[in-house]
């Protein structure tokens, strides 16, 4: 098990690095989290919804992602309710105090998949949540030392070295564990650090002497290192939060930041375009006059959609004469009406009307990945969402599905110049000769000349792994590792 002092001091990045490090070494490994909370999620082949971290630890591993890998999935509505998923699919909203109260109920579910992964490969990889040492939850832990305890399994605790007091951070943790709990901990892993490890060392063995654990591995900062992100907590660490790169050269793309944003993994791929200047924007004085405005998916559309009135971010998007293009929630809120019992409870609700889509929200929620083509080269993404779209004569598909049956129009264009186009689909910029496409068109329709990256996305991504497994494996005392693994 890979815990941490705290949310994002790097467990993600340890487990994809375990995963893929194991995986070259011809060792059948999976990962496995037991609850997660984010609106970035993942779809896996057989229709079932995942965080987005086990997806690409997954993917690391060489494994195709499975339900079992994050049996439980909390989705953020609001400041303090959430959508239910259990095992792939919703099981209602509840708030914090509902969820905990009935979360031991859930245990057996997670020890379950759990186990059932477990016989299927020869390491399994279980990541934490948050702290294990939050006192007031560990009677009701379902996802830290619990599971290692019931699984049997040694535990690391990571900690992040660049907010500072890791040290005192780490020596609490495990301070405050209670002995059985204690006695799973075998070994602290420190991330991101700059400088001269050997000014570090007598810190380390202090802390050994106080806590009898010893560090095995002090993990560099590295720079350029971007991968799937859980939740929104990283989301100021990425590279699109830098606005310096860019002139009036590169394609301007500007993505609406709304509270409840969800998916923005699906930017991912154009922040290596070198000829796009990709930002986001939650004010309009900040718009300014992109070539193209992105609407992105949200856990809340009519909440959302509420927002970017309140904040007359939708008059400054039509005064900018830029393309705009809405993505599953922002693509709802281009209808002309939203008719809404389930997520929002606020019935029939106005949309932009920029697109003649009408959208009605269901119990049903659909959950699926999805192949097709558009702009001439194939794609694939993936749907999540319960807002059902039906699109009116004013509005022409623009992208084309397989399905067993021939091919299901998608999506939604008006006929408007600049274009203003909507889709359901996630995922679609993965596609490299699709998302080089929509870049071309936008920067001819712009006056604009662009070049592209000439690493196809998922080798970058791939490569990405290699640097994580590479890290690992020159900065962890191999022998430690290896006793904890057992292999």
């Amino acid at each position: 098990m890979v815990c941490g002092t705290g949310s994002d001091a790097g467990k993600s990045s340890v487990v994809v690095g375990l995963c893929r490090l194991l995986a070259r070494r011809g060792v059948q490994v999976a990962p496995f989290k037991a609850q997660n909370m984010s609106n970035n999620s993942f779809v896996t082949d057989g229709g079932h919804e995942i965080g987005r971290a086990q997806g690409v630890q997954a993917l690391a591993a060489g494994i195709a992602p499975d339900v079992t890998m994050n049996p439980i999935l909390l989705k953020p509505e609001g400041e303090h309710t959430s959508q239910v998923v259990v095992m792939g699919e919703p099981i209602g909203r509840l708030d914090a105090a509902q969820y905990q109260a009935q979360a031991l109920r859930l245990l057996p579910t997670v020890l379950g998949a759990a186990r059932q992964l477990r016989e299927h490969v020869d390491v399994l990889i279980v990541e934490g949540a948050g702290s294990p040492a939050e006192l007031n939850l560990l009677d009701r832990d379902i996802v830290n030392l619990r599971v290692a305890s019931e699984l049997a399994l040694p535990a690391v605790i990571v900690g992040d070295i660049e907010r500072g007091g890791v040290l005192a951070a780490l020596y609490g943790t495990v301070t405050l564990l209670p002995d059985h709990y204690r006695e799973l901990v075998r070994g602290f892993i420190i991330n991101k650090f700059r400088g001269d490890r050997s000014l570090l060392e007598p810190g380390l063995d202090a802390l050994e002497a106080r806590c009898g654990i010893p560090t095995i591995g002090v993990l560099p900062w590295v720079d350029g290192l971007v991968l799937d992100a859980e939740d929104s907590l990283p989301l100021e660490q990425r590279p699109w939060s830098d606005n310096s790169r860019g002139g009036d050269d590169h394609v301007d793309i500007a993505v609406i930041r709304f509270p409840r944003i969800a998916n923005f993994t699906d930017f991912d791929p154009l922040l290596n375009e070198p000829g796009v200047r990709l930002r986001l924007v939650e004010d309009p004085r900040a718009l300014g006059k992109p070539d193209l405005i992105v609407l992105p998916g949200t856990k809340a559309t009519v909440e959302d959609l509420t927002w970017l009135r309140a904040r007359r971010l939708h008059t400054a998007i039509r005064e900018a004469k830029a393309s705009v293009l809405g993505i599953c929630g922002g693509y709802q809120m281009l209808g002309r009406v939203i008719r809404d019992d389930v997520e929002s409870a606020r019935g029939v609700v106005a949309g932009l009307g920029w697109l003649d889509i009408e959208t009605t929200f269901s119990d049903h929620k659909t959950v699926r990945t999805r192949h097709g083509r558009a702009f001439g080269h194939p794609l694939r993404g993936y749907e999540i969402h319960q807002g059902q779209i039906e699109r009116g004569t004013n509005a022409e598909a623009w992208i084309d599905l397989d399905t067993t049956d021939g091919t299901e129009h998608e999506g939604a264009v008006a006929d408007a110049d600049p274009p203003i186009a909507g889709t359901s689909l996630h995922g679609i910029f993965e596609a490299d000769d699709f998302r080089r496409a929509v870049l071309h068109d936008l920067a001819t329709r712009v006056g604009k000349s662009i070049g592209f990256d000439s690493v196809p996305f998922a080798v970058r991504r791939e490569r990405q792994f290699d640097r994580l497994a590479d890290l690992l494996e020159s900065y962890v005392d191999p022998v430690q590792l290896e006793r904890l693994l057992g292999v």
